[in-house]
């Protein structure tokens, strides 16, 4: 039997697709992040519940981690639950967590030795009800290992979110491989918001969203997490009207 494949009947065929995308992703539990700019962005109203995320930070933070680690910490202190944190390093600031709205009574660490550790920590966590979510920091994320963590966060309706960090900047590029993650994001930080007295006011970050499934790439400018996992429009955006300006749209990476 011919079947066609002509351009209106692959066009067809690509709209069908995304529909049904665009569909199971709205129909999905999410978790907001409380901003209307940012939360309009993403299907269904917010972060995909049961879904896989990638963080990795811009520029030096791709080596450090700690700006994606305190945004992922910011987006699991606003679930319930204790949080399992696997982990290569045993360097992470566990105060910025805190501060994040992530208390230490609420994270479980694993550490391993490798990264092929990292991945199965958080497979095996992902099994396990009652978890608020699992974090796993890893460098190189294959479509393979993705998968299995989108399954098996599936499975469980919990979060799971790589962060990405690698030992040099170079390897940073590794970012834009494909994987099974629902969404991809880089935060950047900024100069603190200024304040009307002396002293150093709330930081500010540069958050870019790289790739979202049945949803468009963008960036915008936010206050970091506060003591309740809680991002903030700085003032000057805040008193804007809500429009594109607020977000920039991008093409998807």
């Amino acid at each position: 039997m011919a079947h066609s494949s002509s351009p209106a009947a692959l066009d067809a065929l690509r709209r069908q697709v995304r529909a049904l995308e665009t569909e199971d992703r709205v129909t999905r539990a999410v978790l907001p992040f409380g901003v209307p700019p940012l939360d309009a962005r993403l299907p269904g109203g917010g972060l995909a519940l049961g879904s896989l995320h990638e963080v990795a930070g811009g520029a030096e933070e791709a080596l450090y981690g700690a700006t994606a680690a305190r945004f992922a910490a910011g987006i699991l202190a606003r679930a319930q639950g204790e949080v399992l944190w696997c982990r290569r390093q045993a360097d992470l600031f566990a105060p910025s967590l805190a501060q994040a709205g992530l208390p230490p009574e609420r994270v479980i660490f694993a550490d391993a030795s490798d990264e092929a550790g990292v991945l199965a920590a958080m497979e095996e966590g992902l099994r396990w009800p009652g978890l608020a979510g699992v974090v796993g920091e890893v460098g190189k994320l294959t479509m393979t290992a993705s998968r299995r963590l989108q399954l098996a966060a599936e499975k469980s309706g919990q979060i799971a979110i790589a962060v990405r960090r690698w030992r040099r900047v170079a390897d940073a590029a590794d970012l834009g491989q494909p994987t099974a993650a629902q969404t991809r994001w880089r935060v950047s930080t900024l100069p603190s918001s200024p304040l009307p007295v002396p002293g150093v006011g709330r930081p500010r970050w540069f958050l870019e969203l790289l790739r979202c499934r049945a949803g468009d790439a963008f960036d915008i400018e936010l206050e970091a997490c506060d003591a309740k996992g809680h991002l903030r429009l700085p003032a000057p955006l805040a008193n804007r009207p809500a429009g594109p300006h607020a977000g920039q749209e991008r093409a998807v990476a």
